[in-house]
This record gives structure tokens, sequence and C-alpha cells, in this order.
């Protein structure tokens, strides 16, 4: 009996190398193992992950893959209906790459997204100007472990699909949307701004010299010509 408890244990090892390694995990419907959490308790493969509503926002379903605690590759989630809410992707555990979001509509907003290296304790980044097209500048950063805006980012309306509006980034920076035209964001010195621009004065020109001329001075009487001077 014995033997055979060894036997059984055995098969099961070989024909699950994966759960073998997990210190806890599930089992889907298939069989298939989930939610592994290995020797060194690190979240690794496949998952499935709920989260409950808290404070009026609904709960929802995640699913995607683990790399030593780390999220990797294209996770979706889904609301407690079914319905597909995000497909984001990631690197290191960060957002990397295109995530798109939805409604019970349609699509909504896509995004792009670009992450930084978390091996690396400082990074170079070129910053291109907000105003002047085609100029950067290099910046040194402490890597923080972050994900950077980087690329288009797109808003729909999910019932037709046409594109609302869209605006460009690099590195985190907004690219100037005049580039396209040949323009620059700076006002250029023919601009005017009516509420920069001086206000008409209605006294003459000459009346106004006199003013400057006798400014401060002591109250000047003019002879008009009538009695009583």
């Amino acid at each position: 009996m014995k033997q055979l408890l060894l036997v059984l244990a055995g098969a099961l090892l070989w024909s699950d190398p994966v759960s073998a390694q997990c210190k806890t995990f599930k089992l889907s419907d298939r069989g298939d193992t989930l939610n592994c959490v290995d020797l060194r308790g690190r979240k690794q493969g496949p998952w499935v992950e709920q989260q409950p509503a808290l404070r009026g926002n609904p709960g929802y379903d995640e699913e995607g893959m683990y790399v030593d605690d780390k999220k990797e590759g294209i996770w979706r989630r889904y609301s407690e209906q079914g319905d597909l809410l995000a497909v984001e992707r990631y690197k290191w555990g960060l957002k990397s790459g295109k995530a798109q979001y939805y409604s019970i509509f349609g699509l909504e907003r896509e995004e792009n997204w670009w992450a930084i290296d978390p091996g690396k304790q400082y990074d170079t980044f070129d910053i291109p100007d907000l105003y002047e097209d085609g100029k950067y500048r290099k910046v040194v950063v402490k890597n923080e472990g972050r994900s950077m805006r980087h690329g288009t980012w797109t808003w729909y309306d999910p019932q037709t699909g046409f594109v609302q509006r869209s605006e460009e980034f690099i590195r985190d920076s907004a690219v100037n949307p005049l580039a396209v035209f040949g323009l620059s964001n700076k006002s250029g010195k023919g601009a005017t701004d009516s509420s920069q621009a001086p206000k008409k004065n209605a006294k003459p020109a000459v009346v106004q010299e006199w003013e400057k001329k006798n400014s401060g001075k002591k109250k000047v009487h003019v002879r008009d010509g009538s009695t009583g001077y």
C-alpha cells in the first residue's frame, strides 16, 4: 500500500511539474494550474484575480501571467458580468506597449506606454522641446521603476468608433500638435492678444505730451481773457 502511494505521488509530480514547484495553487475546471505561489513566495504563471466592489466602485476580474511576482505580457480585465473592460500589456511589472479600455458600447480609449528597465539605476532620455519641433535635450533621471506615456493616445466614440481626439507623447512629454503644419507652440512676435493690447486713450497726443512735461509741477494758471485773474 505504501509503495502504491509513492507511485501515485510520483506520477502526479511527473504529470504536473509546475504545481510541484508551487507552495500554493489552484486548479481550473480543465485541470490547469492557476495562481501558483512558488516556494519563495512569488507569484508565477497564469493567474486569475478577483477584485471585489469597493467604495462604490464595481468589482472586476483580471487574468494574465506573472513572472517572479511581476505582471508580464497581456492582461485582460472583465466586469463581474463578463464584459471586457481592458487589455493591458506589461513588462517587468510595468505597463509597456498598447493598452485599450472599453465600455459596454465598445472601445473608448487607447494608450501607449514605455516601461523603464528596473535593472538600471539611472537612465538617459531625449526629451523633445514642447515648442520647437525636432529639438531635443538629454536628461538623466533616477530610475524609480515606472512607465512613461510614449506614443499616440486616442479617444473614441465607443458607439460609432470615430476618433474624438488624439495626443502624441515622447517619454512622457506631449509633442507639439502644430508641428505637422510647420508651426510652433510659441507665440510669434507679431501675434496680438486682446487682453494684453494697450487701451485706447481718448486724450489727444498734444494733451498727453503736455501732461507728461508738467507732471508733478504746481498747477499752471492759463490766462483765458476773462476778468478777475
